[in-house]
């Protein structure tokens, strides 16, 4: 997975956000985080930590804390690790100018993952439970677009 996009939209002599992924974890568990990031418009960055990389969503409402609500969440470009330790404040004139804060926070399990569809299970201390990322059929040709859910619980 690759910074180069992240890179590229960043001046990292204005903005405090990390530049690169830090190379050690606290724990082997996977990291999961929401950032609450009131930028151009208040939207929450879904974070979840894949291949030494945050892969990372953009939900345009709050996200789903309960089954039966469906948020669309944009895929954006690869975050580095580390990132999901930011809070603070984009600077004007800096891509994503404004402020970002952690909304959740904890770790995540893998229990499917193809290229179009991913259900995890989310330790966090809002989100817990087993949730669904549905890739949306593309009406572009680079279409971003999927489906962030709760699923029912097996009980």
């Amino acid at each position: 997975m690759s910074l180069k996009e992240y890179k590229k939209k960043r001046d990292f002599s204005k903005t405090q956000e990390p530049s690169e992924s830090k190379n050690k974890k606290k724990t082997e568990e996977l990291i999961y985080v929401i950032q609450r990031h009131n930028a151009s418009h208040l939207h929450y960055d879904l974070r979840l930590e894949q291949e030494g990389v945050l892969k990372s969503w953009a939900i345009p409402k709050s996200p789903p804390e309960e089954e039966g609500i469906r948020r669309l969440a944009v895929e954006t470009e690869d975050h580095p690790l580390g990132y999901e330790e930011f809070e603070g404040i984009i600077p004007e004139g800096e891509y994503g100018a404004g402020k970002v804060e952690t909304w959740d926070r904890g770790n995540y399990l893998p229990l499917e993952a193809t290229s179009t569809k991913r259900i995890i299970e989310i330790k966090g201390k809002k989100l817990k439970g087993k949730y669904g990322l549905i890739k949306l059929k593309p009406k572009i040709l680079e279409d971003k677009n999927w489906l962030f859910f709760k699923l029912k619980n097996d009980k």
